[in-house]
């Protein structure tokens, strides 16, 4: 039996959401990346993911949207998710936790690691 944690990648960046992506794979997590907010939706019904890596700064859908309509979709409201954005405003961050957000992290302020600690503590792994 597969007892693989599924993380799903949201990331605009195709570049860093490839480095994150091969990161966790590593790591031992099946891991699926989509580019912008509605493939997140779509993917978080079809794919069940473990965990959301969220980027706040998407075309079409925002982070934030995505999180809203998560949060509020009974299928994925249980969804561990975890905001990683170039937003550092206290506002930002402020906005992302009142919609329910995990954790909030932001990329100038994190190296891979950080956001791969952070992941696994909110599985309860390692």
């Amino acid at each position: 039996m597969d007892t693989k944690k599924r993380i799903l990648l949201v990331e605009d960046d195709v570049a860093l959401s490839a480095v994150y992506k091969s990161r966790l794979e590593l790591e031992g997590f099946d891991t699926r990346e989509v580019n912008n907010g509605e493939d997140a939706l779509s993917s978080a019904l079809e794919y069940k993911p473990d965990l959301i890596v969220l980027d706040a700064m998407m075309p079409k859908i925002s982070g934030f949207d995505v999180l809203d309509i998560l949060r509020n979709t009974p299928e994925t409201g249980n969804i561990k998710i975890v905001m990683l954005t170039a937003l550092s405003q206290p506002k930002d961050k402020e906005r992302a936790e009142n919609l329910g957000v995990d954790d909030y992290l932001v990329k100038s302020q994190v190296v891979i690691g950080d956001v791969v600690e952070r992941v696994k503590f909110h599985l309860g792994i390692g």
